[in-house]
Protein backbone atom coordinates (compact mmCIF):
# COMPACT_ATOMS: atom_id res chain seq x y z
CA UNK A 1 0.00 0.00 0.00
CA UNK A 2 1.28 3.42 -0.77
CA UNK A 3 1.06 6.00 1.30
CA UNK A 4 0.20 9.69 0.57
CA UNK A 5 2.55 12.41 1.03
CA UNK A 6 1.53 15.04 3.96
CA UNK A 7 1.62 18.08 2.43
CA UNK A 8 1.91 22.00 3.84
CA UNK A 9 1.13 24.64 1.89
CA UNK A 10 1.47 27.50 4.17
CA UNK A 11 4.45 28.47 6.48
CA UNK A 12 5.27 30.62 9.30
CA UNK A 13 8.01 32.82 8.75
CA UNK A 14 9.60 36.01 10.77
CA UNK A 15 6.11 36.49 12.14
CA UNK A 16 3.98 36.32 8.69
CA UNK A 17 2.53 33.72 6.62
CA UNK A 18 4.12 32.57 3.51
CA UNK A 19 2.86 30.13 0.72
CA UNK A 20 5.47 26.44 1.55
CA UNK A 21 9.11 27.63 0.97
CA UNK A 22 7.80 30.76 -1.80
CA UNK A 23 8.18 34.24 -1.32
CA UNK A 24 4.46 35.08 -1.80
CA UNK A 25 2.81 35.55 0.85
CA UNK A 26 -0.29 33.90 1.87
CA UNK A 27 -1.61 37.45 2.20
CA UNK A 28 -1.23 38.14 -1.37
CA UNK A 29 -3.46 35.07 -1.92
CA UNK A 30 -6.29 35.84 -0.21
CA UNK A 31 -6.47 39.58 -0.70
CA UNK A 32 -6.85 38.11 -4.23
CA UNK A 33 -9.52 35.33 -2.90
CA UNK A 34 -11.39 38.10 -1.07
CA UNK A 35 -11.59 40.24 -4.19
CA UNK A 36 -13.43 37.35 -6.31
CA UNK A 37 -10.22 35.70 -8.24
CA UNK A 38 -9.96 32.74 -9.09
CA UNK A 39 -7.55 30.49 -8.27
CA UNK A 40 -6.76 29.96 -11.68
CA UNK A 41 -6.51 33.60 -12.14
CA UNK A 42 -4.09 33.95 -9.09
CA UNK A 43 -1.73 31.48 -10.37
CA UNK A 44 -1.40 33.74 -13.62
CA UNK A 45 -1.04 36.66 -11.37
CA UNK A 46 1.59 34.63 -9.08
CA UNK A 47 3.55 32.12 -11.90
CA UNK A 48 5.93 30.94 -9.31
CA UNK A 49 2.61 29.14 -7.68
CA UNK A 50 0.57 26.56 -9.48
CA UNK A 51 -3.11 25.86 -8.79
CA UNK A 52 -2.37 22.93 -6.05
CA UNK A 53 -0.34 25.73 -4.27
CA UNK A 54 -3.01 28.00 -4.25
CA UNK A 55 -5.77 25.68 -3.38
CA UNK A 56 -3.56 24.43 -0.47
CA UNK A 57 -3.46 28.55 0.62
CA UNK A 58 -7.09 29.24 0.27
CA UNK A 59 -8.48 26.15 2.17
CA UNK A 60 -5.36 27.26 5.00
CA UNK A 61 -6.92 30.44 4.84
CA UNK A 62 -10.86 29.10 4.84
CA UNK A 63 -9.82 26.43 8.24
CA UNK A 64 -8.09 29.08 10.03
CA UNK A 65 -10.34 32.64 8.94
CA UNK A 66 -10.26 33.80 12.25
CA UNK A 67 -6.91 33.49 13.00
CA UNK A 68 -5.80 34.79 9.60
CA UNK A 69 -8.01 37.75 9.36
CA UNK A 70 -7.14 38.95 12.90
CA UNK A 71 -3.44 38.69 11.40
CA UNK A 72 -4.50 40.73 8.28
CA UNK A 73 -6.08 43.37 10.18
CA UNK A 74 -3.08 44.03 12.56
CA UNK A 75 -0.54 44.15 9.68
CA UNK A 76 -3.05 46.57 8.08
CA UNK A 77 -2.70 49.04 11.10
CA UNK A 78 0.65 47.67 11.64
CA UNK A 79 1.05 49.50 7.82
CA UNK A 80 -1.04 52.29 7.75
CA UNK A 81 0.70 53.60 11.06
CA UNK A 82 4.20 53.87 9.34
CA UNK A 83 5.36 56.91 7.46
CA UNK A 84 5.08 56.44 4.05
CA UNK A 85 7.61 57.81 1.75
CA UNK A 86 5.55 58.80 -0.66
CA UNK A 87 3.53 60.60 2.00
CA UNK A 88 6.35 63.36 2.53
CA UNK A 89 7.92 63.25 -1.37
CA UNK A 90 4.67 63.75 -3.04
CA UNK A 91 1.98 64.56 -0.69
CA UNK A 92 -0.43 65.12 -3.78
CA UNK A 93 0.06 61.74 -4.89
CA UNK A 94 0.01 59.91 -1.26
CA UNK A 95 -3.76 61.93 -0.74
CA UNK A 96 -5.24 60.69 -4.23
CA UNK A 97 -4.17 57.05 -3.33
CA UNK A 98 -5.71 57.20 -0.37
CA UNK A 99 -9.10 58.54 -1.26
CA UNK A 100 -8.65 55.77 -4.11
CA UNK A 101 -8.28 53.14 -1.32
CA UNK A 102 -11.19 54.51 1.09
CA UNK A 103 -13.37 54.34 -1.90
CA UNK A 104 -12.12 51.00 -2.86
CA UNK A 105 -13.26 49.63 0.47
CA UNK A 106 -16.57 51.50 0.53
CA UNK A 107 -17.45 49.62 -2.83
CA UNK A 108 -16.38 46.24 -1.52
CA UNK A 109 -17.67 46.35 1.93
Amino acid sequence: MTVAEVKTYVKQRSDAYWVGNTRISLDSVVYAFQNGASPESIVQSFPILNLEQVYGAITFYLANRDLIDSYLTTEEAEFAAMPQPIQVTAPDLYNKLMIAKVAKHSVSS
